[in-house]
């Protein structure tokens, strides 16, 4: 290659090219996290072939240089203590700014040997990890540099750089920063996390991150019908070719339209889509006692009632100091709001004994539609006659 060839590479594309070739590579890279990394090992929400498997691992080290094992391990325990002081990147712990700008130091600091061993089960351990991949990250991420620079001479260097910092900023900074900080709700969850917008494509449909947090072990990220998630584009066109199946897209349940018995396929049916119904407890039952209450209010407590469906359903951690004035003094301004807030953390508190036993989760849960049914409230009773309708698909049963 002589001194001109260096300059320019030896394929010469045009600038236009150039940016094209960049974006296809880094979707590319995208596309390994979420599908391989994030869906299949970490989630096993996905099986893949092992085929394409192994591809998105060499891919991930030629262009990351990241190890399956720490990056699942790490996952799984952000998961399992997130938004604790033990979460390995919660910017509720550290600070926004910390994990956007060091999200990969907090990454690298989490990777202890007991983090691995704990949460890193079930990872690829045969000889191309242990002699290639793991062994010798930097191979891989010194690999692509050679072949950028040769395909595109001195402009390779910036595509190179662009590759290098595509999953630092985009995955540990503004997944694992802004994404448990800033933007829209579809499920009261108990962590900070946000969809950041709704169409999932420049990071694969990563930005669906509170639907994630709804549905961890969901191999499709999008939930409303105007979401686009990216990753589970490609993931049906994988499937189409045999190369991958989702082993699941969401929670187990059924509804049967006329059922007004509660038994206990209505509490598990209720249960596994939880997040769900408490959604829909703040757009059937909050929502339209608010805006009666709006509409009966004068200028000063009216705009205080504006604030009612939001606060009145959001995540307790998700409350600052003027949030809870406001809601005291909407209790104390409404009765029929005082007691659907009630109703609704009382129902929580139902989920909440879902780890004990059946008898006591069926009582509570017939308990607690017996005493919304008694409060008068229409919205509420017309609730409980969804709830009911709940039961679980026949031949399925409930983990």
């Amino acid at each position: 290659m002589n001194l001109l060839d260096w300059w320019y590479g030896v394929v010469g594309l045009s600038i236009t090219a150039t940016v094209i070739y960049t974006l296809v590579v880094t979707h590319l890279t995208i596309m390994s996290v979420t599908l391989y990394l994030h869906r299949h090992s970490a989630h096993r929400a996905l099986d893949l072939h092992p085929a394409l498997a192994f591809f998105f691992r060499a891919w991930l080290w030629l262009t990351t240089g990241m190890s399956t094992k720490q990056w699942t391990a790490i996952h799984r325990k952000h998961h399992a203590l997130v938004e604790t002081k033990d979460d390995p990147h919660s910017p509720q712990v550290h600070g926004l700014k910390e994990i956007f700008w060091k999200g990969t130091e907090y990454y690298r600091a989490g990777a202890t040997e007991e983090t691995l061993e704990k949460y890193g089960k079930g990872t690829p351990d045969d000889w191309w990890e242990r002699h290639v991949f793991t062994a010798h990250s930097f191979w891989g991420i010194g690999t692509m540099a050679v072949v950028d620079v040769a395909l595109f001479g001195s402009l390779g260097i910036v595509i190179w750089a662009v590759q290098m910092l595509w999953i630092p900023v985009l995955a540990a900074g503004v997944i694992n920063g802004v994404g448990h900080a800033v933007g829209y709700r579809n499920f009261e969850t108990p962590d900070a996390s946000a969809n950041i917008v709704p169409w999932g494509i420049l990071i694969g449909g990563e930005e669906l991150h509170n639907n994630h947090h709804t549905y961890p072990n969901s191999a499709k990220f999008s939930v409303k019908p105007w979401e686009f998630d990216a990753g589970w584009f490609w993931i049906r066109v994988f499937s189409a070719f045999g190369l991958a199946k989702p082993r699941s897209t969401g929670p187990i349940v059924a509804r049967a339209n006329g059922k007004m018995q509660i038994d206990m396929d209505t509490v598990w049916g209720a249960l596994n889509d939880r997040f769900r119904v408490m959604s829909h407890y703040a757009e059937s039952v909050v929502g339209p006692l608010a805006k009666l209450e709006i509409r009966r209010a004068d200028g000063a407590s009216r705009r205080l009632l504006r604030r009612a469906k939001n606060i009145l359903c959001r995540e307790e951690m998700r409350l600052g100091e003027r949030d809870r004035r406001d809601i005291k003094a909407i209790l104390e301004s409404s009765p029929s709001l005082k007691t659907i807030y009630e109703k609704r953390l009382e129902l929580n508190a139902v989920w909440a004994k879902r780890g004990g036993s059946r008898d006591d989760l069926l009582k509570a849960f017939k308990d607690w539609c017996v005493a919304a049914e008694n409060t008068g409230i229409q919205v509420l009773r017309d609730f409980v006659a969804e709830l009911k309708s709940y039961t679980m698909p026949l031949g399925r049963a409930v983990a």
